[in-house]
C-alpha cells in the first residue's frame, strides 16, 4: 500500500441543526496504491509504474487503519528492541531501556517520566473534542475546541488541525490552529508539521504469527483464514476501485472516473473536479474567433479609409 494524497470536498453538513452548526462542511478523502508484492518503492511517489490498482478512501477511515497498524509496528519494534537491550540484571532496568532506545533511534519507545498525560493520538485520527490539560477543560469564553486530521502541503501530508466545530471544517485560526492551541494548552500541538501517514510502502502480507510477539501485538490478525493485514482489508473494502491496471479476470472500475477527475488540485489543496486539460476543440474555436476578428477589424480600417478619401474627393 502506498499514500497517494488526499484531497477535500467542500459538501452540505446533513446533521446541521442549529444555528452555529456548519452548513457546508469539508469533506476529505485520501488516494492510494496497491502495488504488487516486491514492486512498491518508497522513492518514488507513484510507489509502482504496473499491475497496480487506485483507490480512494475516506481520510477517517484511512488514517484511524493506517495509525493503528503503525502503532502496533511500533510496539512490536519496542518489544523487540528492549529484548535485545539486555537490561534485565541492571541496577535501574528503565533508564538502561531508555538508553537503549534512545542509542536506536527509537524514541517513541522511551516512556514520559514526568508523570503528565501523554498525548493520546489514537483519540484524534477522527475529529474529537479536545479537553485539554489545563483548568479549563478545553474551553475558553464558551468556545469548545476540536483536534481532527487534515489536508496539508497541497494534499501531500495529513497534519493535525486545532477546529471549531465538530465536523473540524473551521480553523481556530489561520496557522492550521496551532496558534491557538499553543496559547491556549500551553503547548505545541503534535503532528501539525509532521504528517501522520507516512510516503513508505506497508506490506498487505500479515506478519508470521512465530515473527516475536505477533500474537500481543497484532490482536491475533492471524487467526483469520487469510493472509492478508487488518490495515489493507479496512481501507480496500471500504474504497472506491480503480483496477484497470491489476491483472485479474474481474476488474473494479465503478472509480475511476471519479478518480481521474480528482487528480487536479488547486494551490489551497481542494479537489478542482474539471480536468485541466486543453480542449482541443475549445482551442481551434478560439482560434478560428480571434482569426475572424482580426481579418473583420482590418476590413473595417479599410472600409474607413476609403470613406474618408471619399469624402475628400468631393471636397475637391
Amino acid at each position: 500500500m502506498k499514500f497517494q494524497g488526499c484531497h477535500h470536498v467542500a459538501q452540505w453538513n446533513e446533521e446541521a441543526d442549529g444555528e452555529e452548526d456548519v452548513r457546508i462542511q469539508t469533506k476529505r478523502l485520501v488516494r492510494f496504491r496497491m502495488c504488487p508484492s516486491g514492486s512498491c518503492t518508497d522513492e518514488k511517489a507513484a510507489g509502482c509504474s504496473s499491475g497496480y490498482g487506485d483507490y480512494i478512501v475516506d481520510m477517517n477511515t484511512f488514517v484511524e487503519a493506517w495509525g493503528q497498524a503503525t502503532m502496533q509496528e511500533q510496539e512490536e519494534t519496542c518489544e523487540t528492541a528492549r529484548e535485545s537491550c539486555g537490561c534485565d540484571d541492571a541496577d535501574d532496568e528503565e533508564n538502561c531501556e531508555n538508553q537503549c532506545f534512545a542509542n536506536q533511534g527509537l524514541s517513541y519507545c522511551i516512556e514520559d517520566e514526568d508523570g503528565g498525560e501523554q498525548f493520546e493520538l489514537e483519540a484524534y485520527l477522527e475529529c474529537a473534542q479536545f479537553d485539554g490539560n489545563n483548568d479549563n477543560g478545553g474551553y475558553d469564553d464558551g468556545v469548545e475546541y476540536f483536534v481532527g486530521p487534515y489536508c496539508a502541503k497541497q494534499g501531500g501530508a495529513i497534519f493535525l488541525g486545532l477546529f471549531t466545530d465538530d465536523t473540524c471544517t473551521t480553523f481556530a485560526d489561520s496557522n492550521g490552529g496551532t496558534t491557538t492551541f499553543l496559547s491556549k494548552f500551553g503547548e505545541s500541538l503534535p503532528y501539525s508539521s509532521e504528517s501522520i501517514v507516512g510516503y513508505e510502502c506497508k506490506s498487505c502480507m500479515e506478519p508470521k504469527e512465530d515473527d516475536g510477539n505477533y500474537n500481543q501485538n497484532y490482536n491475533g490478525d492471524a487467526a483469520d483464514e487469510d493472509e492478508v493485514r487488518e490495515l489493507c482489508e479496512t481501507v480496500y473494502e471500504a474504497a472506491g476501485k480503480c483496477e484497470s491496471n491489476v491483472n485479474v479476470q474481474y476488474q473494479n472500475e465503478a472509480a475511476c472516473q471519479f478518480i481521474e477527475g480528482v487528480k487536479v488540485i488547486r494551490q489551497d489543496g481542494v479537489i478542482e473536479t474539471s480536468s485541466s486539460k486543453a480542449s482541443t476543440t475549445a482551442t481551434v474555436f478560439i482560434v478560428l474567433f480571434a482569426i475572424a476578428f482580426a481579418l473583420l477589424g482590418g476590413y473595417v480600417y479599410y472600409l474607413k479609409t476609403k470613406l474618408d478619401r471619399a469624402k475628400i474627393n468631393l471636397s475637391s
